[in-house]
């Protein structure tokens, strides 16, 4: 595998680690929405996903990954899914 893409890769991994933490064990979408900074953090790391997940695609646009769109088009979202 290349190099690079491992490198993106490796980066989604620690993202989705930070949003698991940053959430912890309660995950109600009360506290999620109603707490700014955590909101924050969160579409920064979907953000982190969906560009690293550009950029592979951008390296290898056959590797297939299911949702790929969908995923980096939500990086462009940010709050306005709330």
């Amino acid at each position: 595998m290349n190099e690079e893409i491992r490198k993106f890769l490796f980066d989604i991994h620690v993202s989705i680690s930070s949003i698991e933490s940053y959430l912890g064990d309660n995950r109600e979408f009360t506290v999620y929405k109603s707490n700014k900074m955590l909101r924050r953090a969160v579409e920064r790391e979907f953000e982190i996903i969906g560009e690293a997940l550009n950029c592979i695609a951008r390296i290898n646009p056959n590797l297939e990954i299911s949702a790929k769109r969908q995923i980096i088009g939500m990086r462009n979202r940010g709050h306005s899914w709330l």
